[in-house]
């Protein structure tokens, strides 16, 4: 059964849905199976991709494409999700009241937080313009995950302009030696496997998000690498000249 039959099986009424559902804080969390996970997970992100969009006042046909390509919402399901999304967006609890019930409700894996961080940063840059409201967004909600510590790694996988922005994406600093770069980029490529996104629940409609993920550390790796041959190069041409 896909991801998208589950989640209407298990909130056939869409109106009493959403907010009866995050009511129940532990039903997600430790000792549930991977299904059940996988619902709990589409609900969240569904939930605060409402939420976010209206951040800047409008949610553009980018950010319904990204969503739609990210859990691949198969047509004859589109409807459903676009009605929970209204009603998500339309409820009159705030962004931060959802925020706080899903955090409660994944509070035993961080990664699974990171994982719904990372859904809503593809959303939000789907227009290729990250608004300062979707900024603050995203940076409030990482707070109340608990995972303020990881903000900016999580912004430089989505957004690698910055000078530093290689080093955030793998939790290392510039000044770190090369062998330490390479041991933290090895252990982000094991953690971060696909297999081990689907391991956590994560429905397998959004294995694009892993492989967007290791794209994003291995190109981090790659400008660093880069980056400290030619300081070695630069530093042999002054030493000889």
């Amino acid at each position: 059964m896909s991801i998208w039959k589950k989640l209407a099986a298990s909130f056939g009424d869409f109106r009493r849905s959403l907010a009866g559902w995050f009511a129940r804080p532990g039903e997600a969390g430790a000792g549930q199976k991977a299904p059940e996970r996988s619902v709990a997970f589409t609900m969240a992100v569904i939930a605060l991709a409402a939420k976010m969009a209206k951040a800047d006042g409008v949610v553009t046909d980018d950010e319904r494409e990204a969503f739609s390509r990210l859990f691949r919402v198969p047509p004859g399901e589109r409807r459903n999700v676009e009605r929970l999304f209204r009603l998500a967006s339309g409820s009159v609890a705030g962004y931060e009241a959802y925020a706080s019930r899903i955090a409660r409700l994944f509070h035993d894996d961080s990664r699974m937080l990171e994982d719904v961080l990372d859904a809503l940063f593809h959303i939000a840059a789907a227009d290729g313009v990250m608004h300062p409201e979707e900024m603050r967004f995203l940076e409030r909600v990482t707070e109340i995950f608990g995972l303020k510590h990881r903000f900016r790694c999580i912004r430089a996988r989505h957004m690698l302009h910055p000078d530093d922005a290689a080093y955030e994406v793998l939790g290392v600093n510039p000044c770190d030696d090369m062998e330490h770069i390479r041991r933290a980029w090895r252990r982000l490529v094991r953690d971060n496997h696909p297999d081990k996104l689907l391991a956590r629940g994560v429905p397998k409609e959004m294995v694009r998000i892993a492989n967007e993920r290791m794209a994003a550390i291995n190109a981090a790796f790659e400008a660093i690498v880069k980056e400290r041959a030619e300081e070695k190069a630069g530093a042999a041409r002054i030493a000889a000249s």
